[in-house]
């Protein structure tokens, strides 16, 4: 199974979404919860969005929740992580 990271927030629904999603594919992750200013901005600058859930797999951006959601209906979110 691949490695995978995500950073969320308490509460965002889309992180939830996204969190679903790869539980449903047995994928096990590593979220980072973002807490501080400082958080925000090492994200912003590690992704170029301001935005999460941000996703990490094989320590590849694949952007946001529907990202994610778009790799799987393409069927490419499975290879991914293999």
């Amino acid at each position: 199974m691949a490695d995978v990271t995500i950073y969320t927030i308490p509460g965002c629904p889309y992180c939830a979404r996204a969190k679903e999603l790869l539980k449903s594919k047995s994928a096990k992750f590593k979220e980072i919860t973002v807490k501080s200013d400082e958080d925000w901005e090492k994200l912003e600058k590690l992704t170029g969005r301001e935005t999460v859930p941000q996703i990490f797999i094989k320590g590849k951006h694949v952007g946001g929740c529907d990202d994610l959601l778009a790799l799987d209906s393409k069927g490419k979110l499975a290879v991914m992580l293999q």
